[in-house]
């Protein structure tokens, strides 16, 4: 939801500046463009001019034809802030111009995926990623279509789980502000803060609001959990593709192979994905040496992640469910197509783009850009479009799943243990699948590319500069609606 408020004025600020730190080097030489008899001047040229008054002063800058052009094509956002500047009613906060400039330049895509992080807000996505933060313990999700904000899930041991929250439960309002899709990350920065101090949640059950006073605390998130279901079928429920999720996984799995597991159930509903390493390191303990998913740039060209050689070779079963997204869909799409697991459950939520997380600049921001569309080893399309089941399980009408670890009266749980048994007796045959299509190329294991090309192309100028950019950028496969308070 990051990304979503659309800023008018101050989408057209510090444009300029920007654009004149990241692309003038400081010489001692300061060209200016030569104007004919009647040729009006540019707030470009009205920019240079001043920055030819400084030259006499000392300060000097020199601008290449590519460089002043862009310079040009950006000019009517600092003709904006100049005018702000000069007549706005009182002094304008100039950080907080820059601040909405640049979630505007990004909203002005139309991508819900590709948003500003502040650098508080980066700061706090790389906490979340290594499992820990001050906050209440819930897990949001935002759907855009009832604008509605869901708990998703309740963390152990936190202050939501103490006052009796729970999954399914819908947040209403944080201290005084309303909550929808749109003001929950606004929400999310009041439920974060200093540990001891309370903060007011108010939530939606059934036909009845509930009001809470809780307090801040650390949370500890754990990845994945595990458990037997009986003497032979292992359970792991796998929360979200992120922090050391896939040791901890690995892990597990041979804990529960100890244990006797001959099958394992693999519960990725409501994980809302994470990032392509895990997924592919994951997806590499039961597939031999394949293609686990490729991606395909706005040029054509493709990259693919590969598994190594060695695989684990228990009978699978994943559940999904219409919030399994991303990096689920990854794990689950790869699986099925090789035919090594079979999925149980119902459609899943249909996020088939890539987004790169890059670093902005020295202050600690960030952002997060859609970059590409990946696809299955056979060349399935996931945008949009999600992951079928082999076997449709959909959750009875007014079941909140709320239940514990393991729990066989959860409905799609218990029918991915009947298909476990089933395999395990022969008796069970997946409807087939598509055959993972030829590459044509040599797969090999990717290196993430940079956003203006393949990962050895040379810095371009103007348009697909890259300067300033961190290279190799990581890339996040998740649905960004959710959110941790």
């Amino acid at each position: 939801m990051k990304g979503k408020t659309r800023y008018l004025l101050l989408a057209a600020t510090a444009i300029l500046a920007m654009l004149l730190l990241a692309s003038c080097s400081l010489t001692p030489v300061l060209r200016l463009r030569d104007f004919s008899a009647g040729e009006s001047q540019t707030p470009a040229d009205n920019a240079l001019n001043d920055a030819a008054d400084a030259a006499e002063e000392g300060d000097t800058v020199t601008l290449t034809r590519s460089e002043y052009d862009r310079l040009e094509r950006y000019a009517s956002l600092d003709l904006i802030a100049r005018e702000v500047e000069a007549y706005y009613y009182i002094e304008p906060d100039t950080d907080a111009m820059m601040e909405g400039a640049k979630r505007g330049l990004l909203a002005g895509l139309g991508d819900p995926y590709t948003y500003y992080y502040s650098p508080e807000e980066f700061s706090a996505m790389e906490e979340e990623d290594k499992g820990e933060y001050a906050g209440v313990g819930i897990q949001i999700s935002a759907s855009y279509e009832t604008l509605q904000c869901t708990i998703t899930r309740v963390f152990s041991d936190s202050p939501a789980a103490a006052a009796g929250i729970r999954k399914g439960d819908i947040l209403t309002k944080v201290d005084t502000l309303d909550v929808n899709a749109s003001t929950l990350n606004d929400a999310v920065n009041i439920m974060r803060g200093e540990v001891g101090q309370s903060v007011h949640i108010q939530v939606l059950r059934a036909d009845k609001l509930l009001d809470f006073d809780l307090p801040r605390a650390v949370v500890h998130v754990n990845w994945v959990s595990s458990r037997m279901l009986d003497s032979r079928v292992g359970y792991l429920l796998l929360y979200e593709f992120a922090g050391d999720c896939a040791l901890r996984f690995t892990e597990q799995v041979h804990a529960l192979a100890a244990q006797g597991a001959q099958a394992l159930v693999i519960d990725l509903r409501d994980n809302p994905g994470g990032w392509v390493d895990d997924a592919v390191q994951i997806a590499d303990l039961f597939l031999p040496k394949e293609t686990v998913t490729y991606l395909e740039y706005r040029d054509g060209e493709r990259e693919y992640y590969d598994a190594t050689d060695g695989a684990l070779t228990l009978p699978l079963v994943v559940l999904m469910n219409e919030n399994s997204a991303s990096a689920s869909e990854i794990l689950a799409g790869a699986l099925q197509d090789y035919g090594v697991a079979s999925v149980v459950g119902t459609q899943s939520f249909g996020k088939g783009i890539v987004q790169f997380v890059l670093p902005l600049g020295s202050d600690g921001a960030g952002m997060q850009l859609t970059a590409a569309q990946y696809y299955t080893p056979s060349g399935r399309t996931v945008h949009k479009v999600g992951i079928t089941p082999n076997v449709l399980v959909p959750m009875p009408e007014g079941d909140t799943t709320l239940y514990e670890l393991g729990d066989l009266q959860d409905l799609q749980l218990s029918r991915a243990y009947a298909v476990a048994l089933s395999m395990l007796q022969g008796a069970y045959t997946a409807p087939a699948t598509a055959a993972p299509a030829a590459t044509g190329d040599t797969a090999a294991v990717a290196t993430p590319r940079s956003p203006s090309g393949a990962a050895d192309a040379p810095v371009q100028e103007a348009e697909n500069s890259t300067q300033g950019v961190s290279n190799p950028p990581r890339l996040r496969y998740t649905q960004p609606d959710v959110e941790l308070g």
